[in-house]
């Protein structure tokens, strides 16, 4: 059973005249930003800065990436209203939260953008992830990258945005089911995530990608979605990388053209294409 939702994305992007290099104006797009407030029956939970495409997903997605709300079958309705900049979720048993207080007390500032927080409840329950390992070919993951770089509209028309895709590889060419981009990758995770539990989506076989960089709440989420594997163009964080190999997610970051670095699980790539080193460039 899914909420009753709203359906109200924003456009992606604004059209402005700007000055180039040369003095001369130019129209060119920008990407927009826009506070939402968070409630869960009233209660505020947290207020995001997002591109505002995907808003209902957001809320869902941080709910359960946030371990708040376990049950989907639990929310009665999303409802977005722009004005007044919040997203209002409404339980069934109007209660919201459970020890919401408590959890809200108990968070860490993190190194996400726009500062993303942990709540104590997520890191308890983060251990009882059991992860398969998943194979993973080389020629799947260049394919991959090739894929995913047809995908970045609103980055190609405004910059200032992170893209985060939910893939799968097994058995022929990769396909990617979801794309989102916000002005945040936490952001663009949460939508995700929003989408997998509205479609009951598993995330065993799959893989994420992110643009940008790999810390320990990348990680977490993805651990949380049950998604194995994690790709990014962008580096990683020591704590990140700890946390990848507590919970065995193969990670694979600074991702771009023909380069990667494997920096955990490199037991599960398939080196099925592997370039010649002679007419390869200097790594990123």
């Amino acid at each position: 059973m899914q909420p009753r939702m709203t359906r109200a994305g924003l456009a992606p992007t604004h059209p402005v005249v700007a000055i180039d290099e040369t003095g001369r104006p130019r129209e060119v797009r920008i990407a927009g930003e826009s506070p939402l407030t968070l409630k869960v029956d009233g209660h505020e939970v947290v207020t995001l800065m997002t591109l505002g495409t995907h808003p209902e997903a957001l809320a869902l997605g941080y709910l359960r990436n946030q371990r708040l709300i376990d049950e989907l079958a639990s929310i009665a309705t999303v409802e977005v209203d722009w004005e007044r900049e919040t997203v209002q979720v409404s339980t069934f048993s109007g209660t919201g939260i459970a020890d919401w207080q408590e959890k809200l007390r108990h968070r860490t500032v993190t190194t996400g953008c726009a500062q993303g927080t942990v709540f104590s409840c997520t890191l308890d329950k983060l251990y009882d992830v059991r992860l398969p390992q998943v194979e993973v070919r080389q020629s799947a993951v260049y394919a991959l990258l090739a894929a995913i770089a047809r995908h970045n509209e609103i980055y190609r028309q405004a910059g200032a945005v992170h893209g985060c895709a939910l893939c799968r590889v097994a058995g022929g060419e990769p396909e990617i089911l979801h794309f989102v981009e916000d002005v945040g990758r936490h952001n663009a995770a949460d939508a995700i995530a929003g989408l997998m539990w509205l479609e009951d989506e598993p995330g065993d076989d799959k893989v994420f990608y992110t643009t940008g960089r790999l810390t320990s709440e990348i990680v977490m989420k993805t651990a949380t979605m049950g998604i194995p594997v994690l790709l990014s163009r962008s580096g990683i964080t020591h704590m990140g990388l700890e946390l990848a190999r507590d919970l065995g997610v193969t990670l694979i970051a600074r991702a771009k053209g023909r380069h990667f670095l494997v920096y955990n699980g490199a037991e599960n790539l398939v080196f099925d294409a592997t370039p010649d080193p002679r007419r390869l460039q200097a790594a990123p």
